[in-house]
């Protein structure tokens, strides 16, 4: 499946997405704890790392909030890391 990180989850992940690969019935909590198992350079200065981030974000799946961790996704799915955002 493919993930696309945003805003701070995009600057603690390193990069603007990434394929990761899950055993088929994998949930969004499997991708989470997959997601944060991932050793991963410092992130900049004011970052905090990945797994603190993930801990706060919102989660879209193929562009519909998913709020429920055991929700199962397949290997065609498109999962977007939206920590919380500032301003207005």
């Amino acid at each position: 499946m493919l993930v696309r990180y945003f805003a701070a989850a995009r600057a603690a992940a390193g990069f603007e997405e990434e394929k990761i690969h899950l055993p088929e019935g994998a949930t969004v909590a499997d991708l989470l704890a997959a997601m944060a198992a991932v050793e991963r350079p410092e992130p900049p200065a004011g970052t905090p790392p990945l797994p603190r981030i993930l801990s706060r974000s919102s989660f879209l799946l193929n562009e519909v909030a998913v709020r429920n961790q055991a929700t199962v996704l397949g290997p065609d799915d498109v999962v977007d890391v939206l920590p919380p955002f500032a301003g207005g």
